[in-house]
């Protein structure tokens, strides 16, 4: 029997069906991956709102003194929510915290949130200085190190590597600032910037580079750059020794493979087989390398900065911790933890979307 033809409106109403299910395999995806973010942040407070209960340290004591009265001792209690049940406390710490109200300072008087507006930019400049150069040349290193396996090169860049894997970041900072500025006279001593320019370059991001730029003094930002160098130095050969380490084994673990060989067999250099085969195959482990390297350095950048009394949110988290300033300590915790979770969430993303690429 012949097959009925179909008619328009069922043809509208398949190719309406094909779309919304398109629609939903892209959504779906981004939904799975805000509920996942959403629960790691959970997590996330839950942890910080267990270190507040397991602290020695308490809150209302810490609020009203020592030599405060009972009865203005329970009033703080109350006040602090510290009466209710731990459920209700917690919900109430989370409420605070998505309202971005982390308390007062005990080491500053200013809000916590406040505070980290003005560290958090510092910390930010330095990571991300240091994750370019730590990524240009762990990749430079690494890409050198595989095509050149068993020569000076290669043995160069596995001891730059395994020297940034072992040497503590607060011995080097203290070897470079002892050589470079105590002995050489060729950087500028700790700090963001010379006393000269902190009062005269007005704050508008909050990132010094950009500050002085727009402020049009080369002077200031001449500083400001020198005063960045050498600790974004320190924390570039934490970063590009990961990132080397892994590149070299990544493009020897792809010389093995048969679409190598293959390449090899049609008169393929080994450089082109690098650069145009295995590196946009290796694409997706490169981008979560240095999205990790980045993220240590945000949340470990503490040595570094109390080192060269670098204003960051990891000095300030030190000087919190020494004081016993609670709402400071969760403030910072929870700051720096959610970035670390942003930016595994978007490293995700990133590779999914690489990955995608290249099945196309």
């Amino acid at each position: 029997m012949p097959q009925a033809a179909t008619t328009p409106d069922a043809d509208r109403t398949d190719s309406r069906q094909r779309k919304g299910w398109r629609e939903l395999s892209l959504v779906w995806p981004l939904l799975t991956w805000l509920w996942s973010f959403a629960l790691t942040l959970l997590g996330l407070a839950l942890v910080t709102f267990a270190m507040t209960r397991l602290s020695p340290i308490d809150p209302a004591l810490q609020l009203v003194g020592d030599h405060a009265s009972q009865s203005t001792y329970e009033q703080a209690r109350v006040e602090l929510g510290l009466d209710q049940p731990l459920p209700v406390q917690f919900l109430r710490y989370v409420e605070t915290a998505l309202s971005g109200n982390f308390g007062q300072s005990i080491s500053t008087g200013q809000p916590v949130a406040k505070d980290i507006a003005r560290t958090f930019p510092a910390t930010i400049e330095l990571a991300t200085t240091a994750i370019i150069f730590g990524a240009a040349i762990g990749l430079a290193l690494g890409i050198a190190a595989a095509i050149r396996q068993g020569t000076w090169v290669d043995s160069l860049a596995r001891f730059v590597s395994l020297f940034g894997y072992s040497v503590p970041i607060f011995w080097l900072g203290l070897l470079m600032l002892l050589l470079f500025y105590a002995r050489l006279h060729w950087a500028p001593g700790p700090g963001r910037a010379d006393v000269v320019f902190q009062y005269t370059v007005k704050s508008v991001t909050g990132f010094a580079l950009i500050d002085t730029w727009l402020s049009g003094k080369a002077g200031a930002f001449r500083d400001a750059l020198a005063h960045l160098a050498l600790p974004a130095v320190v924390l570039a050969l934490y970063a590009l020794a990961a990132i080397s380490r892994l590149t070299r084994a990544s493009i020897l673990t792809e010389l093995g493979q048969e679409y190598v060989t293959t390449a090899r067999a049609k008169g393929a250099s080994l450089r082109r087989i690098v650069f145009v085969h295995i590196l946009p195959n290796i694409s997706g482990t490169l981008l979560t390398v240095i999205a990790l390297s980045y993220a240590s350095l945000l949340e470990g950048a503490v040595l570094t900065e109390t080192v060269f009394a670098w204003p960051g949110i990891g000095r300030y988290l030190t000087t919190a911790m020494f004081a016993g300033d609670m709402p400071a300590i969760l403030g910072a915790t929870l700051v720096v933890g959610a970035s670390f979770v942003l930016l595994n969430a978007l490293t995700d993303l990133g590779v999914a979307r690489l990955e995608a690429e290249k099945k196309r």
